[in-house]
């Protein structure tokens, strides 16, 4: 059964959501993301994935205390990405209650890094981060896109034992149109034994049935529950 993973993006502190990771379309639906997550974990969610939009762009972790406070008041288990570029930054958001880290636009850039990250904090604290644009690997918070292929920067790692991966269709992200079923379907048939996690376009309850088929570890879902596109009744069965 997939997992359920609802999404909190950082814009000051607050929650909220972008289109197709363009900032300037931000929309706030929580001024204390607490209030959301406490929401997700009241309706039987275990997980949570948060992204600090202003450390993208910084390029630093800039709300580690929104992960602080959201760890310390529910039992969620949360995974964070956005900003994080070092050591220290890792360590920051591990020290403040998440315990997962996404690595993203290091990933694309330093690899090395990344690989003593998975030596020193374990493979199963570390998630590959694998936006994707037209085809090629998105960074910098998507505003940036790399010339390696989706499929080039997975194998890269994939080839290096990295199995955690969350995948973000950027151009579908926020549209609520459908996730990218033929990619995910291709990424499951190429890396067997990946843990991926789907993210981008899910809006309706169908698409959640539909990546369950895949046998996908979970999906992101953010907007579509925001908008009450799809509802906490409708997700019963996968909340089990």
């Amino acid at each position: 059964m997939i997992t359920i993973i609802p999404a909190i993006d950082i814009i000051g502190g607050k929650c909220v959501r972008l289109t197709r990771g363009d900032y300037n379309t931000k929309k706030v639906y929580h001024d204390d993301p607490l209030d959301a997550a406490k929401m997700f974990e009241d309706h039987g969610m275990k997980r949570l994935h948060m992204v600090d939009l202003d450390g993208a762009k910084a390029k630093k972790v800039i709300n580690a205390a929104v992960v602080k406070k959201v760890a310390g008041f529910t039992g969620l288990i949360v995974d964070f990405g956005g900003g994080v570029q070092s050591k220290q930054d890792l360590q920051l958001v591990l020290d403040s209650g998440a315990q997962m880290v996404t690595a993203g636009s290091i990933a694309v850039r330093d690899s090395q890094t990344v690989m003593e990250w998975v030596d020193e904090f374990g493979a199963q604290r570390i998630i590959l981060g694998a936006d994707f644009k037209d085809g090629r690997i998105a960074v910098s918070g998507w505003q940036e896109s790399d010339e390696a292929t989706l499929f080039e920067f997975i194998q890269s790692y994939y080839a290096k034992g990295l199995r955690q991966v969350i995948c973000t269709d950027v151009q579908r992200d926020g549209m609520l149109g459908g996730p990218a079923l033929d990619t995910y379907c291709s990424l499951i048939d190429q890396f067997p034994e990946i843990k991926l996690i789907a993210s981008g376009g899910v809006g309706s309850i169908d698409d959640v049935y539909k990546l369950n088929e895949l046998n996908l570890a979970g999906v992101i879902i953010g907007k579509a529950i925001y908008e009450q596109k799809i509802t906490m009744k409708e997700l019963e069965p996968f909340l089990c």
